[in-house]
């Protein structure tokens, strides 16, 4: 089974919506691939309502995918979950490809960056169907290889 890995910063909202959705259709389309995800900082993170976001635990809810296609709570990035990876990608380059080259210098450019702002900049009901689109066109490409 290959290993895709989705980073943000707090591991609570993009990389975990990214990592529920590929699960979930990956899954179904009997893909040999399985989606992780990790946060470049995920100390930045207060859950004030539980281990993910509100606005990705409804958007799973809408579309019967279960939260087991994610990581029960945030996690923190590690040099072993890089090397483990087969395929990786930052949900916002202009946010985590300087935070790439502060933590890991050396795998900075041996990422995909996507251009899905946090919630300081686009509202979860933009942000969450782009990152869905993204992932869906990623197991599009995946499947046809």
């Amino acid at each position: 089974m290959k290993k895709i890995l989705f980073i943000c910063t707090g591991n609570y909202y993009r990389s975990r919506f990214a990592e529920a959705i590929f699960n979930h259709y990956a899954a179904e389309k009997k893909l040999k691939w399985r989606a992780f995800s990790r946060g470049l900082a995920t100390w930045m993170v207060m859950p004030a309502h539980g281990p993910i976001a509100l606005e990705v635990r409804r958007l799973l809810q809408q579309r019967d995918i279960p939260e087991t296609h994610t990581s029960a709570a945030p996690t923190q990035l590690t040099l072993e979950d890089l090397t483990a990876a087969d395929k990786i990608i930052a949900l916002k380059e202009e946010e985590h490809r300087p935070m790439m080259i502060r933590q890991f210098p050396d795998w900075a450019p041996k990422i995909q960056y996507w251009a899905v702002h946090d919630i300081d900049r686009t509202h979860p009901s933009e942000a969450l169907p782009d990152i869905e689109k993204q992932v869906l066109d990623l197991i599009k490409s995946l499947a046809s290889k």
